[in-house]
Order: C-alpha cells, then structure tokens, then sequence
C-alpha cells in the first residue's frame, strides 16, 4: 500500500492540458509528462503524485513508465491508497448494480467509470471474475481480492489475463484463483427471462458479456413470432433472448463449437430445445451460404467481435462493419428487421453508422432506424473517456 510521505512525483510538460486532469481526464500519456531518467525508473503499478508544470499538485495516480498511458488517475486529491479506499470504490459500484439489477449477475467494476482504472469485474452470484489490465492492479491483487470478498461476500474470485491491455501494460497472460475453488461447470445466468451458460474458467473474456443486456431485451420485443438468426452468437446472447421472447425458430451463427454447446445448453435449460438450432463456421462464409440457400428471417442481428479496436484499425473495421451490413440485409425478409453492432471504441458512433448504411445499400435495401442502443447501466460511460462508450447496437427496418 502507497503512503503520502515516500511516492514520487511526476510533472506535466509545459504544453499538457493540466486543465482537462483537473475535469476529470483520466490518463496522462508520456508525451505529456517529463519523462526523465527518474520517471523512467519508476517500478510498475507504484502510487505517486501527479503535479501540473509549476508543481501544483493534479491527482493521485498509477504510474507504469513501460505503457503509453504512464500514469491513471486514481483520485483528484492526495490520498492513500489503501484497503478503505479501495472499499469505498467497491461500495459505491455495488450500490448502482444492487439498485438497477434484481439479481447478482452484472459488471460490478467498469474500470475508469468506477474509479478503477484498467479493472473489470464480472459477477456470476457467489462467483467473480477479475480482469486486472493494469500494472498497479496487479500490484494491488491480494488486497483487492480481500475487500472484494468483504464487500460483496463473494466465496470464489479468480483472475482472467485474457486482456489485451494486460500486453499494452507489460503484464503475464497466467489466470489464476485468488479465493475459494474455480467452478468445475458452467455457471447458469438468468438474464431478459433467458437462460445463459457462463464457462467462467476457460470461455472468452469472463465468460459472458453483459454490456448488450438491454439490447438483447429490445431485440426481445420484435422476436415474437419471428424466424431469428443470431449471427456472432457467442453463447447465444441475442437468439436464447428472442427464443425466450417467443421466436418460432432461432439459429446461432459462431466459429466457436464450445461457444455453440453452451448456448444449446441454455436453450435445454429453457426447454426451447424444438425451436433452436446452432451453425459453426466462419460468419461472413456462413451470411453467405444462407443467401444462397435462399434463407430468409424476419429478425437478423449481427454482433461482431471488434473490428477496429484501436485507431490504426479503424479504416479496415469499417470496411468489415460494412461487408457485415451488406451480408445481414441481404438475409433479412422484406419488412422484416436488422440488428448492427460494434463494440470497437474507435469506431464512433457516426462512422459506424455510415458505413451500416454504406452495407445496406450496396445490399439494395432501403432501412429505417428505430433504435439505437449502448451498454446497460453496469458499464457506465465516463464522460470525459470516449472508450468507456465503445458499444453501439442499431435497430433498421428494412
């Protein structure tokens, strides 16, 4: 744990924005600070002060000298860094999700927004999945662990280094279990009436992903009575919503058999085995083969991994978002409806747009847009982070 008295200091550069640090800018880059040979020597993850160019004091921050991002602001003012602090973050994130959800299956930490720069934290119930994709995290993880399991008693904690941050920060790639004993099967997680298997141990990411909750429950609403494909499906997040808003018939498009299994799973544990039905292969071949079979759904949704996960992708991503526009409204019944998503925080939500209407009209399709959709309320957006709004999720009619 950092104390006030023994933390190094770091200085802005004349020309960095001390102002946007002080409204709330959570990441200072090493262009923006005095980068000396002090600086450099800095041990990862260590606590120290972060001073404007004039050595008025900014914040309390995290420090890694081998990341573009050397220093996350922690707190605005000089604090310490210790297992109260990290409980008052803890209760204040679990208030929110308590408040919005019925049940303990949510993003209980959204990093930044959550004052936690760089940590993600799932909940499964009695089970959470800790994401740590910063130095600092890392150096913190015991204590962490302890006020986790005070605060949400919580009895198994374990660690998921699946995050690409984790190599931008310099970081292992070696899961682990914290607290308690890992589960040997996959947790079940009631989320819009459906049933979802979460492989917490060995699935992508921490298993499952919550950010679409509220536009799988959308989606829900014009699944009634429809013919649905959910292509991406991961673990059946669209399909077993609309399956359990009354679909006729789903079918879930992935490349992941393992993915496939846990979302016929679900579907078992529904009982809506007779209306759903699964197809492993590559998405775009997989669009492709379903229009030259003359397939076609009232409700198509296409939810992709992100294409454009960083700034030097984006022109590429964009291009793939609009290959997948063009491929789903190609499936997709007259009058019936197409669901776009991108959870690439590069693609803003003007370009991703574009190119949806770029796809659809190369397709001959004219659309409406009847609803556009972003993450639920356990990944809060912190303003001043234009990652921490990443998912968009559009509704056409066409």
């Amino acid at each position: 744990m950092s104390t006030l008295t023994d933390r190094p200091v770091l200085r802005l550069l004349p020309k960095a924005n001390a102002r946007a640090i002080r409204r709330g800018a959570p990441w200072v880059f090493d262009n923006e600070l005095v980068m000396d040979r002090r600086t450099r020597g800095i041990a990862p993850g260590t606590i120290a002060t972060l001073v404007d160019h004039e050595r008025a004091e900014l914040a309390t921050v995290a420090v890694n000298p081998a990341s573009k991002i050397v220093a996350r602001v922690l707190d605005r003012a000089q604090v310490e860094i210790d297992t109260d602090w990290l409980s008052a973050r803890v209760e204040k994130a679990l208030s929110l999700r308590e408040r919005v959800y019925g049940a303990p299956f949510y993003r209980l930490i959204h990093a930044e927004a959550d004052g936690f720069p760089g940590l993600i934290v799932d909940r499964f119930g009695d089970v959470l999945v800790v994401q740590p994709n910063a130095a600092w995290i890392d150096t913190l993880l015991d204590p962490l662990t302890a006020v986790l399991a005070a605060v949400t008693r919580c009895t198994v904690v374990l660690k998921n280094a699946s995050g690409r941050g984790r190599t931008l920060e310099g970081l292992d790639d070696a899961d682990a279990v914290l607290l308690g004993q890992a589960p040997t099967a996959p947790v079940p997680v009631e989320m819009n009436g459906a049933t979802y298997m979460a492989d917490v141990v060995g699935g992508q990411k921490t298993g499952l992903f919550y950010d679409q909750r509220e536009n799988q429950a959308f989606a829900q609403r014009l699944a009634q009575g429809a013919s649905v494909v959910d292509i991406f499906s991961h673990v059946g997040g669209f399909g077993l919503a609309a399956a359990s808003g009354g679909a006729k018939s789903v079918l879930c498009v992935d490349s992941s058999a393992p993915a496939l299994e846990l979302a016929t799973k679900g579907a078992g544990a529904m009982a809506l085995g007779d209306r759903f039905a699964t197809r492993q292969g590559d998405a775009f071949a997989t669009m492709e083969a379903l229009a030259q079979e003359n397939k076609r759904f009232d409700l198509v949704v296409c939810d992709p991994p992100a294409f454009a996960p960083a700034k030097p992708a984006l022109e590429k991503g964009l291009r793939a978002y609009e290959r997948v526009a063009r491929l789903g409204a190609a499936l997709v019944k007259e009058d019936g409806y197409l669901v776009l998503c991108s959870c690439s925080h590069a693609a803003d939500l003007a370009s991703f747009t574009g190119a949806c209407l770029r796809g659809m009209g190369r397709a001959g399709r004219r659309a409406t847009l009847i609803h556009t959709g972003f993450a639920g309320a356990d990944h809060p957006q912190l303003p001043q982070l234009a990652e921490s709004g990443y998912l968009k999720a559009l509704f056409f009619r066409l």
